[in-house]
């Protein structure tokens, strides 16, 4: 589904990420780990297509079609989303008013099941918003674009267990269940547990230091000793398949 190939991005004229390689396939789940400034959001941001993150070499194929230079709402059409780790403020927008715009066919929410007051739907659009409650927003815009692919950047920043929980239940109902394919973008362990994904990735300094089928090996080698000894694990596994 996504092949990411010898990928070399600049943002303001700085190369933040270097060869990135990376291939994840219809309806699987991948998590990228990384501390604070290794490039995840870079990389979300790139496979995304904002403009600022300029590719200088390599390329970006998605079902077969090399989208390395498509605008992002070329690839949203294609279906491609992306849940922002810091999503801005929509005044004198309501929430409710967004999803019916955005939506691609009728959706609808069991509020009940979500942690939200009464009157969620009805305000602006994460203005005033707690943490909890922009991550529950970027979670309903997705469901309504009906995506195939999701990059989940930081979603459990900021959130306790209980909203997790329930935040994972309705990306595994919603999303997962139903064949969406998932690169899950974090530097906690917590989302882990809950997606169980079907590799791990590590991304220090911009490069793809480590990649394994089991996302347990990475994380207990980052319990363990932290991030900078990741890419020097004697029992690391880089994918090639």
């Amino acid at each position: 589904m996504l092949d990411v190939r010898n990928l070399n991005v600049k943002v303001n004229g700085k190369i933040i990420l270097k060869n990135i390689n990376l291939k994840i396939n219809e309806g699987e789940i991948h998590a990228l780990l990384g501390p604070n400034a290794s490039g995840k959001s870079t990389l979300a941001y790139t496979i995304m297509g904002l403009p600022r993150y300029e590719i200088i070499s390599g390329e970006i194929w998605f079902r077969d079609i090399n989208i390395t230079h498509l605008p992002i709402e070329e690839r949203a059409k294609l279906g491609i989303a992306l849940a922002f780790q810091n999503p801005p403020a929509i005044k004198n927008v309501k929430l409710s008013l967004l999803l019916k715009r955005i939506s691609r066919e009728k959706t609808t929410f069991n509020i009940k099941d979500l942690p939200l007051t009464h009157d969620f739907m009805e305000r602006e659009v994460n203005v005033g918003f707690s943490g909890g409650e922009k991550k529950i927003s970027e979670i309903l815009q997705i469901l309504c674009l009906k995506p195939a692919f999701v990059i989940l950047d930081e979603i459990d920043s900021g959130l306790d267990i209980i909203n997790l929980n329930r935040l994972m239940k309705i990306i595994q109902e919603r999303l997962i269940d139903n064949g969406v394919s998932v690169l899950a973008i974090t530097h906690r362990g917590d989302i882990l547990q809950f997606l169980d994904p079907d590799a791990a990735h590590v991304i220090l300094n911009g490069e793809i230091v480590c990649s394994s089928k089991d996302w347990r090996k990475p994380w207990e080698t980052i319990l363990r000793c932290g991030y900078e000894k990741c890419g020097e694990c004697k029992e690391r596994e880089l994918l090639t398949d």
